[in-house]
């Protein structure tokens, strides 16, 4: 790896080989496909991850053949590489390319995916190849495309759930409690859990997944790793954009659906959970599931007290004037949306016991930025006099999601100079500095793992009902916008801050405050 200020030894590193699959990509002509799904598969290929013998399949409405879609193809690859593309690899690649165009709700349309994975699978000689469908459509669509591979025979397996036909379905994964269970019951009329793969691009980032593996493989850290020595955890999803192109979408979900029911309560769940007996799918899911369920629910009629709600005002970001929620094209200029959320929460069992979970995102906040901050509790006693035990800051451990993923360790050390002289000194790790090359995208991981029949960084059903149950108490008081006694008002906070001051206000009240990076 050459020299680096870490010391990375190497260690040990395994991969599956990939095995053949056959993909078929509902929602081929839309801007996920080409913006995330096309490239991540692609990079599997050129790392050798994607099996000679795979295939896409891509399915739209709109109308094109084989030809028009690999142009289509090759044009998002040639920006993905920024026209430095491998062109021998590309063009092998977009041999694997096909596609398949029809309503969504039209039998013929699966009868002539059928025959083309039919055609395909006998050309390459591999019968029994799994198959992955992804549905990169509106969540209204799932039921119905579901149903009809289930006419058609697409996802039928046998006994032993082989050869495996997987479907991967993007979030939001309902509206609330009552409508992810309707999206379930329609889902599991067809499908088995072990089929459902609930995708969220977050758990497929490094530095998530490192979470496990920085707590259960190092002794050092689960000795301290509870009540008795961590004050406080803070969890930031912070975005500088506002709503841009998805008016439509945030007027129904607004921040709360968007990014807590997912992002943030996963990350959550694994900074917190207990140790599982081992590395396998539903062992860690169970661990993830007990922790979602020991949740303190909120106070239903003391909702404000541990839940701040905002939207965005006009600011300045990068220099510019931008406008606020309520101006942004295709919004409500009443609108009661929440474009933030700050939140108060307590796990009740014997490890995390009385420590507050400080959880909080929001667009058009000052930068972008996702990390966890554990803060440690204090010394309990300064032999340095004159300096006092509250004079030294607690040790803080910062796990950087993005933009830089990479974790910091702040510790007390000794300073040049007078004898007694310390401060915060900063053993800080970026992934960029000290693995060299190119980094993997989530949307990679989480492909292959699927390809795989690998479970275990996707999300399971109870895992979602429990997320919910949390929420949709919230989401009921809000939408009754004259309950501010009990839901709390709908600040405002100027674009390009940190958020409102009554989320300032969340923390202070316990003597803490937000990490507001500059």
């Amino acid at each position: 790896m050459g020299e680096n200020p870490i010391g990375w030894r190497g260690g040990f590193c395994v991969e599956v080989s990939p095995v053949p699959n056959t993909l078929v990509i509902f929602g081929a002509s839309g801007d996920l496909t080409h913006r995330k799904l096309i490239p991540a598969l692609f990079s599997l290929y050129r790392k050798k991850l994607f099996h000679e013998k795979s295939r896409i399949i891509g399915c739209a409405r709109t109308l094109m053949d084989d030809d028009a879609f690999r142009e289509k193809t090759r044009q998002t690859l040639k920006v993905f590489c920024n026209g430095k593309c491998d062109e021998k690899k590309l063009e092998e690649f977009l041999k694997k390319v096909f596609y398949v165009s029809g309503p969504y709700d039209d039998t013929s349309t699966y009868k002539r995916i059928s025959e083309r994975i039919e055609g395909i699978e006998e050309e390459i000689a591999c019968p029994n190849a799994g198959r992955v469908y992804y549905l990169s459509t509106p969540v209204n669509l799932y039921g119905t495309i579901v149903e009809c591979l289930g006419e058609a025979g697409l996802v039928t397996e046998n006994y032993e759930g082989l050869p495996w036909r997987n479907v991967i379905i993007e979030k939001p994964f309902g509206h609330d409690l009552e409508s992810s269970k309707k999206l379930d019951r329609e889902l599991r009329l067809i499908l088995q859990e072990r089929q459902i793969y609930r995708i969220d691009h977050y758990l497929g980032k490094e530095t998530v997944q490192n979470i496990l593996m920085m707590r259960f493989a190092n002794r050092i850290f689960e000795p301290i790793w509870n009540n008795h020595y961590i004050e406080n955890v803070q969890i930031t999803v912070a975005e500088s954009i506002g709503v841009e192109h998805r008016a439509g979408y945030y007027e129904q979900a607004g921040l709360l659906r968007d990014m807590f029911q997912n992002h943030v309560l996963q990350m959550l769940a694994l900074v917190a959970m207990e140790a599982p007996p081992s590395f396998e799918a539903n062992k860690v899911r169970d661990e993830k599931v007990k922790l979602l369920s020991s949740i303190r629910p909120f106070n239903k009629d003391r909702i404000f007290e541990d839940i701040v709600r905002a939207q965005y005002a006009p600011g300045i970001i990068d220099g510019r004037e931008v406008p606020g929620y309520r101006q942004e094209e295709g919004i409500n200029p009443e609108s009661m949306i929440e474009t933030y959320a700050a939140a108060r929460l307590f796990i009740d069992n014997w490890r995390w016991q009385g420590v507050p979970f400080y959880l909080r995102s929001g667009k058009r906040m000052k930068k972008r930025l996702s990390e966890i901050v554990i803060t440690f509790k204090r010394v309990p006693h300064s032999i340095f006099i004159p300096i006092r035990a509250q004079d030294l800051a607690p040790n803080v451990l910062v796990l950087n999601v993005q933009p830089e993923e990479g974790l910091a360790l702040t510790i007390q050390a000794k300073q040049p100079g007078p004898k007694l002289c310390m401060g915060g000194l900063t053993l800080d790790f970026k992934y960029d500095e000290v693995f060299k090359g190119e980094k993997p995208e989530a949307y990679e991981r989480l492909l292959l793992d699927c390809m795989l029949g690998d479970q275990t960084l996707f999300i399971r059903s109870d895992n979602i009902e429990n997320a919910w149950s949390l929420l949709t108490p919230v989401l009921d008081a809000w939408q009754n916008s004259s309950d501010e006694k009990s839901a709390g008002q709908l600040y405002k906070y100027s674009s390009g801050s940190w958020g409102p001051e009554e989320a300032d206000d969340l923390m202070y009240r316990d003597g803490y405050s937000w990490r507001n990076p500059d």
